[in-house]
């Protein structure tokens, strides 16, 4: 008699005896069909359906004495996947690997922004290069553009990956004299007209001194131990770092005033047409100043992304008059003015709102009978619309012409510009500019060639590719593209890393009328770039919402993905 045992089950069965269950009812249910008509065991199915053997040795087991064949027993060291070589593949259609190709492509430019300004490892790019192989824009399902051309972007970009079929070696240790002659040619704004196609790209004097012209911009503050760009989501990396005027106001004090000197000097040069554009980058926002002629304006203009409703207030306080390009209501832009309407002619156009919205009951005869909300909960109801765009695209601001000095004003006093705790506590915006102003210091992109052995359909092949990492502005695109369509015969490729707060610059912001190119480009024939730079920079902006992620030159042709 067994023993009663607390909290013992009579119906509990034993490891042991469930497995001997379920050996027996599968066995059962093989035994009661014949023999070519047996389901393979689920694991062995995908092997079988491919041709292959799970057991290469299988019939040398069933060729021995014991007169049947041997039991099928599961190989424990058997590779599922154990796939042929790609040559022995019928080739009816594109491989398994190109099909996922453009997509693993695509998704290497999904940079996670939250923390906007990660640094990447050394292997970055050659993993990619050995998971990427060179994508064909013509395979893919994404509809892509084409031009002699690419359209001007306004987004920073962090990180350009160009691959080619031909090698960068000629980007790589240049001699002193070079250097010496890209730093001058860059200070000087020496124009530089190459070739369409060059023979020996290595021993080119002009395209090496040419690309380190293209190198090189303008930052302030520095600090040689602090990357300062990006600064949204750079806490965790500015964490552990030196800042000594984090709890000294006096150090923090003479910072501010020669970043306000700096600033100052920029917008003046700015103003005159000896700088086209320049960002301020801080801890919650970023800046772009853009000088008249540009992004369709004949005015300086000035876009911000993102805001929230407290600095939208702070700015009409100030009487900064702005537009919300992104938010449109009854089919007109939405502006915001802290000069042009005093508070009781906006409590008035507010009240004619509410009674043309509650017009609809008074023509169905209802309106006794339903409760209208009252003007508090209106008010509330606007607010909460308001905040719900914070931090968002659609909550960029745009400031045009003698607003922008008095955004200037603002940005200058403006005590939440810089961060009161954490590791960017007391520390300047960062300036960004592609000439020289007040107080800059010359800045290098960082650039080096890497050569890998890529996996094709039938043997491995060298992928050229060379990387440049840093705040890459939409100048430095042009010349990086310009440069490598002579150096490469017109045939590479390019994956672009955008610091995803930019994006949005690239809207097209209302124009007042059609501007004469001629008449821009000769104003600004002094803000020391290229004229085909300047030409594809005052071009309108079309990319709205999006920048470019992928382009590719084929033919001297440029596709591109947005």
């Amino acid at each position: 008699m067994a023993l009663s045992v607390p909290g013992y089950s009579p119906s509990f069965k034993k490891p042991p005896e469930t497995l001997r269950l379920r050996r027996k009812r599968v066995r059962s249910l093989g035994a009661a069909l014949p023999p070519g008509e047996r389901p393979e065991p689920e694991p062995r199915r995908a092997p079988l359906a491919d041709r292959l053997s799970l057991r290469p040795f299988a019939a040398a087991a069933s060729g021995s004495d014991g007169g049947g064949p041997a039991t099928a027993g599961r190989n424990p060291f058997a590779c599922l996947d154990n796939r042929p070589p790609v040559a022995a593949e019928p080739h009816n259609g594109p491989s398994r690997d190109q099909q996922e190709a453009p997509s693993r492509f695509l998704d290497s430019n999904q940079e996670n922004d939250l923390l906007w300004g990660e640094k990447f490892p050394e292997r970055t790019a050659v993993n990619e290069l050995l998971q990427t192989p060179h994508v064909s824009f013509s395979e893919s399902d994404i509809p892509s553009s084409e031009s002699t051309e690419l359209p001007v972007d306004w987004s920073i970009k962090t990180r350009l990956l160009f691959t080619s079929s031909q090698p960068f070696t000629w980007a790589d240790h240049l001699k002193a004299q070079e250097e010496a002659q890209g730093v001058i040619q860059h200070c000087r704004s020496t124009e530089v007209t190459l070739p369409q196609s060059i023979q020996d790209p290595k021993l080119c004097t002009e395209l090496r001194c040419a690309f380190q012209q293209s190198l090189i911009y303008w930052l302030h503050p520095a600090f040689p131990w602090l990357s300062m760009f990006p600064r949204i989501g750079a806490d965790r990396k500015m964490a552990g770092k030196t800042s000594p005027w984090s709890n000294d106001e006096t150090l923090q004090h003479i910072l501010m005033n020669d970043w306000s000197v700096s600033f100052t000097s920029l917008y003046n040069l700015l103003k005159t047409k000896l700088c086209p554009y320049f960002y301020i980058c801080t801890y919650q926002f970023t800046v772009l100043f853009r000088a008249a002629g540009l992004g369709g304006n004949d005015v300086i203009t000035a876009l911000i992304s993102p805001t929230t409703r407290g600095i939208r207030e702070a700015m009409k306080n100030e009487g900064i008059e702005f537009s919300l390009p992104l938010i449109k209501a009854n089919g007109h832009e939405k502006k915001a003015s802290g000069t042009s309407l005093g508070h009781g002619e906006e409590q008035a156009i507010s009240d004619e709102d509410e009674e043309e919205s509650f017009s609809w009951l008074e023509e169905m005869g209802v309106q006794d009978k339903i409760k209208k909300p009252d003007i508090l909960s209106i008010k509330l109801r606007k607010e909460k619309h308001e905040v719900q765009m914070d931090h968002r695209p659609e909550s960029v601001v745009l400031v045009k012409g003698t607003n922008t000095f008095t955004l200037l004003n603002f940005l200058i006093n403006c005590k939440s510009l810089i961060a009161t705790s954490g590791p960017q506590a007391g520390l300047p915006p960062t300036l960004l500019s592609p000439i020289a102003f007040r107080g800059a210091t010359m800045q290098m992109l960082k650039a080096r060639s890497i050569n890998v052995k890529a996996q094709g359909l039938s043997e491995y092949k060298d992928q050229f590719s060379l990387e440049i990492t840093g705040p890459i502005m939409p100048h430095c695109l042009h010349s990086m593209t310009t440069l490598l369509k002579s150096s490469q015969s017109g045939s590479f490729s390019a994956g672009l890393y955008t610091h995803e707060p930019t994006v949005v610059f690239n809207i097209c912001p209302p124009m007042d009328k059609v501007l004469d190119k001629d008449t821009v480009h000769e104003e600004l024939a002094n803000c020391g770039l290229h004229p085909k730079t300047l030409h594809q920079i005052s071009q309108t902006p079309v990319l709205g919402k999006s920048s470019l992620r992928n382009v590719e030159m084929s033919g001297y042709i440029y596709k591109w993905r947005s």
